[in-house]
């Protein structure tokens, strides 16, 4: 088994660009903390024999609870399930969390959050920075100022090794010389982990209201390709390794839990909205934090599922496997899903061959790879959706 997400729904303030499932309302936390640890209790039994991997704490905004929050679920992680000897566990965290000032205005490495993150079992933070520029988070509604961000790196440095920050490209007015000074910034933390995306606009979210109005400039695509080219370069320069569309990591800094979800392995998700796969069954938690709360009260685990067919499991793994590194086996292909998908996949793929933005490579034992040539990178999701397959007829 791979590991154990928990979502935690709460954010202090709602991004402009977020259409994740949170509340801004904390009256609930307490009762949301107890629900999460009962549905753990609930779960206990699903991985049989497999041991859990990564514990990642995703949101909205895990960092809004407290250390003794984090702690207990935790805990009651280990006393369900059998865990490796020194697991992943990650938390997500807003950089205005993980400040502390003392009355003289210094850092506090005492009473400091980071430190008790890290005393409490937390072995990699993931920060979402998003910029360094105030005009930039102020467009995005983000709760932290640019100050605060580098304040947070300069002691989250101190006591974690294995950190990640976010950081997003393509923001209107973001020239490609402020985009450059962003990833020099981060650069100049030693982080040894990037996670980067395009600013997306999402129906029904706040930048989709306010480019409506024609209060915001629409993000424009060819901005957002030449910041992702500059990206990849840049930090490849550094020594980063691209090993997944959006993620960016020196050697033994991968994401232990993302690249399990690309590679197709088991998770079990905890909390509303969040996700779980066994392999063939996908299956996720109601989006509504008062009935969430009430099914598990009540031991019943508010959740729809769904049998992934061979078309669908066929289709993520071209998804997944075209975003990383690992590319697409075409010897997996077709002893996973038969000649008919390995004949389609070959047809599909022969144009982006053609066109520069596919290559067939041999990596050694592992036979012939598909995967995105560095022209055919920024376009993977599109030419992915282009080798789908819809039905064997």
């Amino acid at each position: 088994m791979s590991g154990i997400y928990i979502h935690i729904p709460f954010c202090k303030q709602a991004c402009h660009y977020c259409d994740f499932h949170f509340s801004t309302s904390l009256k609930k936390k307490e009762e949301m903390v107890l629900a999460l640890a009962k549905e753990i209790q609930m779960r206990k039994n699903e991985p049989g024999n497999e041991k859990v991997e990564t514990i990642y704490f995703g949101g909205g905004t895990p960092s809004i609870l407290s250390v003794t929050e984090i702690q207990f679920l935790i805990d009651t992680v280990y006393e369900n399930f059998e865990v490796v000897e020194n697991p992943e566990i990650t938390l997500e965290a807003n950089p205005d969390d993980l400040s502390f000032q003392s009355d003289e205005g210094n850092v506090s490495s005492a009473k400091h959050p980071i430190k008790d993150l890290k005393e409490i079992g937390i072995n990699r933070l993931s920060i979402g920075i998003q910029s360094f520029f105030e005009e930039d988070l102020k467009l995005m509604n983000r709760a932290h100022n640019a100050e605060e961000a580098k304040k947070c790196l300069e002691t989250a440095t101190q006591y974690f090794d294995n950190i990640t920050i976010d950081l997003i490209y393509g923001i209107p007015g973001m020239t490609n010389e402020r985009w450059l000074e962003n990833i020099e910034t981060a650069l100049s933390f030693g982080i040894p982990h990037i996670s980067s995306y395009a600013l997306t606009v999402e129906p029904k979210t706040a930048l989709d209201s306010f480019i409506k109005k024609g209060t915001i400039q629409a993000p424009k695509d060819e901005v957002a390709n030449e910041h992702f080219h500059l990206l990849v370069n840049r930090l490849q320069e550094a020594g980063f390794i691209h090993y997944e569309l959006s993620n960016f990591g020196k050697p033994n800094y991968f994401s232990k839990n993302n690249s399990a979800y690309w590679l197709g392995k088991k998770y079990i998700g905890i909390g509303p909205s969040a996700h779980s796969y066994d392999g063939r069954n996908r299956s996720w938690n109601l989006a509504n934090n008062t009935l969430y709360i009430k099914f598990i009260q009540e031991n019943k685990r508010p959740s729809e599922a769904e049998t992934l067919s061979t078309i669908d499991r066929y289709n993520e793994y071209i998804m997944t496997g075209l975003r990383t590194i690992w590319g697409v086996s075409l010897e997996r292909v077709e002893r996973e899903f038969g000649t008919k998908f390995s004949e389609y996949l070959n047809r599909q793929s022969q144009k982006f061959i053609e066109q520069g933005y596919l290559e067939i490579v041999i990596p050694g034992e592992a036979g012939k790879i598909l995967k995105t040539t560095p022209k055919g990178k920024f376009l993977t999701d599109g030419i992915a959706s282009d080798l789908f397959l819809l039905n064997l007829e």
